[in-house]
């Protein structure tokens, strides 16, 4: 009798090499994500006895609202699934939330609850007919990696340091001339990361003009709209409301990355088809978030004066540290916008490039490389954010430190103990630059 194990196997025919031959033969492989490798990377160096200065992952350094984590234990028992657009309850809270908050209309029956924003975005690519997806460059890592992995066309739109990292009206035009007859979705995602920039109400009111005149869907990712430094965040809805999906989350404003809950609105005026194939992607995929986290999420999308102060704070330090290091960067030559929002900001190193490229350096990559091997710092080169290689620009996650401490602290911040890492941190840029 003949084993499995005694037939002669030809390497050539193995699953794994069947699997090779054909990936070779495929489209380009989504790699993983940029952000979360420098995450692991910082991790190992540090495991390794290093000093790492962790600029690289945007990750809130602040706790979850108090009032949330008890929700969620108190609701921690619970099993059961949930409808897979989310709680009833969850979906009223969420949409008079943001209702008031965005200052337009959000109807809780057009809002979905997901595992993440991130989820929810490539579900809403992927339940779009064919079309170009207009991302900005520079943008968030995942959006075209996305827009590949949905089949759908990812098409870059530049953007440079003078207009703010932002997309003119005048280049969004031009792109929505070429081929009219596919449709266009516009990523606008503000305060954006990696600039941690808005547009003024006048700029993204003539990008509004752009869209409505061709047709334009537009995924509006507000994930970080809470965390505007002044409270000023203008929601894209308010001056493109019929053609607008929104999406947002607890990641970033409460501190709940890890708890992967995110919301989405999409209005009426787009009709039933894109929400109902929205619907089924979900039913097919994560089928509800757990039980305990919707639970908890009632409590973070009520409005009180606590929540209100919890915000306020987060932005006043988010505020203070990004301006302290936008201009120390820009003290070294290192011109660098201050932020309006979120934690982020993107130095552009330009004015150095023949010093660095004596050194070697002259692409973003390289450029991160060797801050991180040498001076110990961690970012994320400007090129995983679709930006020219070439171009010296980095993103700068400024979260390096006790957002717990400084919370409970009053008053400015800057000269507080639990922000010395990260000051120490900018400092050794700085360092670094002047070396000979």
């Amino acid at each position: 009798m003949t084993r499995a194990t005694d037939v002669p196997v030809d390497s050539d025919k193995t699953v794994a090499a069947r699997l090779r031959a054909s990936y070779a033969q495929a489209d380009e492989a989504t790699p993983s994500s940029d952000t979360l490798l420098i995450n692991e990377q910082s991790r190992l160096l540090e495991a390794g006895g290093r000093r790492v200065y962790k600029f690289g992952f945007g990750q809130s350094p602040f706790p979850v609202f108090a009032p949330v984590v008890s929700a969620l234990a108190e609701h921690a028992a619970q099993k059961a699934y949930l409808p897979v657009q989310g709680l009833p309850a969850l979906r009223e809270r969420v949409a008079a939330f943001q209702s008031r908050v965005d200052e337009t209309r959000w109807d809780a029956e057009r809002v979905l609850v997901g595992p993440g924003s991130k989820l929810l975005l490539f579900a809403l690519i992927k339940s779009l007919p064919a079309a170009d997806i207009l991302i900005p460059a520079p943008a968030w890592v995942s959006y075209a990696p996305q827009a590949r992995m949905a089949g759908q066309r990812a098409v870059r739109l530049e953007a440079s340091y003078d207009d703010r990292w932002q997309v003119t009206a005048e280049t969004l035009e031009r792109h929505c001339r070429e081929r009219p007859e596919r449709l266009k979705v516009l990523i606008h995602n503000a305060p954006g990361n990696p600039t941690g920039l808005a547009p003024d109400a006048e700029t993204q009111q003539r990008l509004a003009e752009v869209v409505r005149r061709h047709g334009v869907v537009v995924l509006a990712d507000e994930i970080y709209g809470l965390l505007h430094h002044r409270g000023e965040y203008r929601a894209f809805a308010r001056d493109y409301p019929e053609g607008t999906v929104t999406t947002g989350g607890l990641s970033k404003w409460c501190g709940a990355g890890g708890w992967r809950l995110g919301v989405a609105h999409v209005p009426a005026a787009l009709g039933d088809e894109l929400f109902q194939r929205l619907l089924g992607v979900a039913s097919e995929t994560w089928s509800s978030v757990a039980s305990p986290i919707q639970q908890a999420a009632i409590t973070a999308y009520t409005a009180c004066p606590e929540l209100d102060a919890y915000l306020q704070r987060q932005r006043a330090v988010l505020g203070e540290v990004g301006g302290w290091c936008a201009a120390r960067l820009n003290a070294a030559g290192v011109r660098t916008h201050v932020p309006d929002g979120g934690f982020y900001v993107f130095p552009d190193f330009a004015a150095h490039s023949q010093r660095l490229a004596a050194r070697g350096i002259d692409t973003s990559h390289e450029l991160t490389r060797r801050l991180l091997d040498e001076a110990g710092v961690a970012l994320l080169p400007g090129s995983a954010f679709g930006c020219p290689p070439e171009q010296l620009t980095v993103r700068l996650a400024y979260v390096d430190f006790d957002g717990g401490e400084l919370l409970a602290a009053s008053g400015e911040v800057l000269g507080l103990s639990a922000l010395r890492h990260t000051r120490d941190g900018i400092d050794a840029i700085v360092a670094w630059l002047e070396r000979d």
